[in-house]
């Protein structure tokens, strides 16, 4: 199993009784909430943490984007991939993701990800992701043609990875005449891509498609629910003819450890429990599925899956349903171990700082989890994984 370190670089700054003031912490809390002189600190220590996690041997660090949020302070992930490119020297750097399809032009993006993959000598995991519904109200843009950007915007920037230019490039969405990539990416054909999604169907059988097999990855959802995302997938690849391994398959989520069971959820509760009921609840369901984002069966299923999510849950509640892991060292590589056993997993992306963590706290987390958990969970393999067993198909391939 490959192990990655993921920073949200939340705003664990923010004034609490925002909860109360504004509906939501995505786009209608007032920008004068926040800090530059705050900011910058919480940007070079959230550098520091992953720069930490290269150097305890994770195998990759992570970063994403949002915008107009404290539940996420990048709204271009590529600068602070960059800011990691130079600064780390054997860790992936996985931007999971960006938002080509929101883009005027997705090959500014895709040239941005290129250079990151030459200055690293080929470290680059590219993420491929549609935004959650919040994203196209900063943006002013229209989520009704949500899914047909995005797969019109990766297929533009694949082959601009791969394809000798100049050549034209003639979609419903994208108008290029010259598309002709300088530089070229330095892992060949391209960078890995990764898809993390919320679980549209959609989304899935695109990711599953043998075109391309990317790497699915399901977070802040229940263990039951993941394992039917992730037992999806491969029955979509069944559909296509081939078998989805493991090595496509991720799950993510926030991990505490602690000395022991008890301490680790007393000192993890204020901090998992701010960013679940504070930072992470959106104004209403359309703003984070507007109408159209996605088709009435996906987002049936993701409301279903995610519903426990809106705030005034405990960490009690979200150790319960495996959203999170927290506990000892030795509890936390047990569970995680389980959590493989059923869903066969070889992506573990980890959320090790949240909410309002101190730095110290974090960086306690960071060392406890490299040094006690993390060299059992890198010997797992298929061999410790219960096997797919295919069911009825939700949905067949098209």
């Amino acid at each position: 199993m490959k192990i990655t370190s993921f920073n949200l670089m939340s705003y664990a700054d923010i004034d609490l009784s925002v909860k109360e003031k504004f509906r939501s912490a995505w786009v209608l809390l007032p920008n004068s909430y926040f800090d530059p002189q705050k900011g910058h600190a919480l940007y070079n220590r959230y550098l520091d943490e992953l720069e930490l996690a290269d150097e305890l041997g994770f195998d990759g660090v992570a970063v994403n984007e949002h915008h107009q949020t404290a539940y996420g302070l990048m709204p271009s992930p590529v600068v602070t991939a960059s800011a990691l490119a130079r600064r780390t020297k054997n860790c992936r750097i996985a931007i999971l993701g960006n938002a080509f399809c929101l883009r005027d032009n997705p090959l500014t993006l895709a040239e941005e990800h290129a250079m990151i993959d030459c200055i690293t000598g080929g470290r680059l995991v590219t993420g491929f992701v549609r935004g959650v519904g919040t994203e196209y109200f900063s943006f002013g843009s229209n989520p009704v043609h949500s899914l047909e950007r995005h797969k019109e915007a990766a297929e533009l920037v694949v082959r601009a990875w791969t394809e000798t230019g100049p050549f034209a490039f003639e979609g419903k969405h994208f108008h290029l005449e010259y598309v002709n990539l300088w530089p070229r990416p330095f892992q060949q054909p391209h960078p890995p891509i990764w898809c993390p999604s919320q679980g549209s169907l959609e989304t899935i059988e695109w990711a599953a498609h043998p075109d391309r097999k990317y790497v699915y990855l399901q977070n802040y959802s229940p263990r039951e629910s993941v394992g039917r995302y992730l037992d999806l997938y491969r029955e979509i690849a069944q559909n296509y003819g081939y078998e989805a391994t493991s090595d496509r398959i991720g799950w993510g989520a926030p991990v505490y450890v602690g000395e022991t069971d008890e301490k680790a959820i007393e000192e993890a509760r204020p901090h998992i429990e701010m960013l679940f009921n504070v930072l992470l609840p959106k104004a209403s369901e359309l703003m984070f599925f507007p109408p159209g984002y996605m088709s009435p069966q996906s987002l049936q299923h993701i409301l279903k899956h995610k519903k426990a999510n809106s705030g005034g849950v405990t960490i009690e509640s979200l150790m319960e349903r495996g959203i999170i892991i927290v506990g000892s060292p030795d509890t936390v590589r047990k569970k995680i171990t389980d959590y493989h056993y059923h869903m066969g997993f070889q992506e573990l992306v980890t959320m090790l700082t949240f909410g309002t963590m101190p730095a110290e706290m974090s960086e306690r987390n960071i060392r406890l989890f490299a040094s006690e958990v993390m060299p059992a969970l890198k010997a797992l393999t298929d061999r410790e994984y219960k096997g797919f067993e295919r069911k009825t198909p939700v949905m067949a391939a098209q």
